[in-house]
């Protein structure tokens, strides 16, 4: 049977749009990873930066630390809360319904807005000066909303039969739910976290205002940059064009290999 001329300009439209955003794609990721390679060398990675290597090492451990702290703060807090809003909560609550259009409310504010928030609050209210933990609770205020949006979509799409089957064999609501309905939203709840951590690595604005732009391995109460801020920094001054490509490319790099780890936990997850 012949498609008629509708369905074939849909099919080549669709084809189109498909080639078009893998073209893209491929076309900026191949100039990144071109320019990076080619200025790629051994004093981007000395453990102290200065004007001479334009190290990046200190910026990628201050950006794995930022990513560990801000998502055990964050993950937690979404989890039980979409947890509590789908399994605690009537459907038709007032208070869930707040819940909801307040969390979409804040995943679609700039990210300037936190680290406006994040200055007047953790930076002069609190104290922390411009430091590492202003950052890391920033940050975790910023993801917090898209964690706790897509865990309650996840635990949402679970299938009811699997919690009416537990309960009907008399476990308990808390087991059901840490056994049962948990385990068989994983890889949404991970997906989630994996869109929040490309959200900590990308985040420049936030963090100018709140962990500082300072070229070393920051503790707690200390200034440091993330590799963004460090991009951002040595692209702006102007001197340092080639050694941003190098910084762009660890930190596709970085993003592609938690995405990869986290894809490995949940199939390990979901095998058990």
């Amino acid at each position: 049977m012949k498609k008629d001329k509708l369905s074939l300009l849909l099919s080549f439209l669709l084809r189109f749009a498909i080639a078009s955003v893998l073209g893209i794609f491929f076309l900026l990721i191949g100039f990144i990873f071109y320019k990076g390679i080619l200025n790629l060398n051994l004093s981007l990675f000395e453990w102290n930066y200065n004007s001479e290597n334009i190290s990046m090492m200190p910026a990628i451990i201050n950006t794995i630390n930022m990513i560990v702290c801000a998502i055990c703060i964050a993950m937690p807090v979404g989890i039980f809360g979409a947890i509590f809003l789908t399994q605690y909560t009537r459907k038709k609550s007032k208070i869930l319904r707040l819940i909801n259009i307040a969390s979409e409310t804040l995943v679609g504010i700039p990210s300037i807005v936190y680290g406006l928030f994040g200055y007047l609050a953790f930076v002069i209210y609190f104290g922390f000066k411009t430091s590492f933990i202003a950052g890391v609770l920033t940050l975790s205020i910023m993801i917090l909303p898209l964690i706790l949006r897509s865990s309650e979509e996840a635990l949402k799409s679970v299938f009811e039969g699997y919690k009416e089957a537990a309960l009907a064999l008399g476990a308990s609501k808390i087991r059901t739910i840490f056994v049962i309905i948990l385990p068989s939203a994983i890889s949404g709840i991970l997906a989630g976290i994996i869109l929040s951590i490309g959200k900590i690595v990308g985040e420049s604005a936030a963090l100018l205002y709140t962990s500082g732009s300072v070229a070393k391995v920051a503790g707690l109460f200390d200034s440091g940059r993330t590799l963004s801020v460090h991009m951002y920094a040595i692209s702006s001054e102007g001197l340092h064009i080639n050694a941003a490509y190098s910084t762009a490319m660890i930190l596709i790099l970085i993003v592609l290999a938690i995405n990869l780890f986290a894809n490995f936990i949940a199939k390990k997850l979901l095998r058990v």
